[in-house]
């Protein structure tokens, strides 16, 4: 059935400051699955070289396993959070991946043997599966259009924050090792019998506060509308916006429902000839955020300092400030993004991405380590902190129509774990065929590729309401 778009309607009043602060607080809430998930995705690159020794890793794909087996859990909670956030609303889901995180930080630091350590790892990458779905969504649901870009960059924000707070919890955990240890003197360190430990179980104490605030935040107004509960949704709203806020809204998402009355097979609707390319857009910028390489700078930063010269003490002093870096410029995102719109800055950090990553492959060819190579991944750093990884966030949870943008967020953030999977799992092995030279030089070709597609097929959506954006790319496609 093909879905005809509706007109937008009157912009709703904006909210005085009482209400904004209200809305902020209830995105800070839902930002904290952003800040689990940053950390827990982080921690592992402090982790590795101690739990590897623990366990005795000395093979390539156990090592490989070990690293990325949390992805597998991202993808089945991805997966999953479609169907959960639809049946049983935004908040609920909120609340489930807060109780995995607490539970799964503690069992993979306390795991006495490698099963119980990938179970929990897997576990936990669920926990970021649901969050990394269900924060940015709900938010966007909660937010007026005017703020929506800066509320939603705040799960990114916590992503961050999340992400230099497990670097600075490694960096001080980690007790100084002497150089050449034997291998059962290396065992019996207190880095390798219990320090990693503690690094993954620092997360338990903000996961249990995540619980408990998600306990109080409201359910999303538009998923209350969907289930025919129209007083509370208003309440909801009321007390985001304010009476004419509330009541445009309800207004505008009622006359979106009633269009879609009467189709009740979501998933199936995804692929209509209007919903696919909208689909496929948002699956190809989860893709494209991965497949730039940044990622790879967190997760292998130790092996690329490493190569580029520095030592132990310095390469980790160096995460730290890469870490710096990106909370840096995540905050300045936030600040422009609903000034700057969305697609200036995608188009920006694709190119800027590309330019560093291609200087990257200069350097290491021409033999120019060290600092170097530290500004340029630097560099890099900045532009995606800037403009990918925040803005990502924010186009997957608005371009969506609204009866399936549960399930269509549920296949763009899965798109995007499958590629964060690939990427980490390839990268040791590109690397070794290409050298750090090529590597680069095959991320920036990728980073170059995308501004192209983000100026044909990327729409912008600043300052337009949900059912606005929606109207208008049905209108289009």
């Amino acid at each position: 059935m093909q879905i005809v778009p509706i007109p937008p309607g009157p912009d709703a009043a904006a909210p005085n400051a009482q209400h904004t602060v209200y809305v902020w607080a209830i995105a800070l809430v839902a930002a904290m699955g952003g800040l689990l998930f940053g950390y827990d995705w982080v921690v592992i690159g402090g982790a590795r070289e101690f739990y590897e020794t623990y366990f005795q890793l000395t093979s390539v794909e156990l090592i490989g396993w070990a690293n990325s087996c949390a992805l597998v859990g991202c993808f089945i909670g991805s997966f999953l959070a479609g169907y959960l956030g639809d049946r049983f609303g935004r908040q609920r889901v909120l609340l489930i991946s807060a109780i995995l995180f607490a539970l799964s930080s503690g069992l993979t630091g306390w795991s006495y043997s490698f099963s119980a350590f990938i179970i929990w790892r897997i576990v936990g990458g669920t926990a970021i599966g649901l969050s990394s779905n269900i924060s940015p969504l709900y938010i966007a649901e909660i937010s007026p259009a005017s703020i929506r870009g800066r509320l939603v960059s705040l799960n990114q924000f916590a992503i961050v924050v999340g992400i230099l707070l497990a670097q600075i919890v490694n960096w001080q955990i980690a007790r100084p090792i002497p150089d050449h240890l034997s291998h059962m003197a290396l065992l019996q360190t207190w880095n390798v019998q219990y320090g990693w430990r503690w690094m993954f179980s620092a997360v338990v104490v903000p996961a249990a506060i995540f619980t408990v605030m998600s306990l109080l935040i409201p359910e999303s107004p538009r998923w209350l509308l969907t289930k025919g509960r129209d007083e509370l949704a208003f309440n909801v709203l009321n007390r985001v916006g304010g009476l004419s806020y509330a009541l445009s809204e309800v207004s505008n998402i009622k006359r979106t429902l009633q269009l879609e009355a009467g189709i009740n097979a979501p998933w199936r609707d995804l692929w209509l000839p209007g919903i696919r390319k909208i689909v496929l857009i948002g699956a190809a910028l989860a893709v494209l955020q991965q497949w730039t390489g940044i990622n790879i700078l967190f997760n292998y930063a130790a092996e690329v300092y490493r190569s580029a010269g520095y030592g132990e003490n310095d390469i980790l002093l160096n995460i730290v400030i890469t870490g710096t870096i990106n909370l840096i410029f995540t905050i300045f995102a936030m600040l422009i993004v609903d000034r700057v719109g969305r697609r200036p800055m995608m188009l920006f950090g694709c190119i800027g991405i590309g330019v560093s990553h291609l200087l990257s492959g200069m350097a290491y060819r021409a033999g120019w380590h060290g600092s170097a190579v530290l500004v340029l991944t630097l560099g890099a750093i900045a532009c995606y902190a800037l403009t990918l990884a925040p803005v990502t966030w924010v186009l997957i949870s608005e371009i969506f129509p609204n009866r399936v943008r549960s399930q269509a967020v549920s296949v763009a953030v899965s798109a995007l774990w499958i590629a964060s999977f690939a990427l980490t799992y390839t990268f040791p092995l590109i690397n070794h065929a290409l050298g750090n030279s090529g590597t680069f030089w095959g991320y920036s070709a990728i980073s170059l590729l995308g501004s192209v597609f983000i100026f044909l097929f990327v729409p912008e959506t600043k300052g337009r309401t949900l059912e606005e954006i929606e109207a208008r790319l049905l209108a289009s496609s």
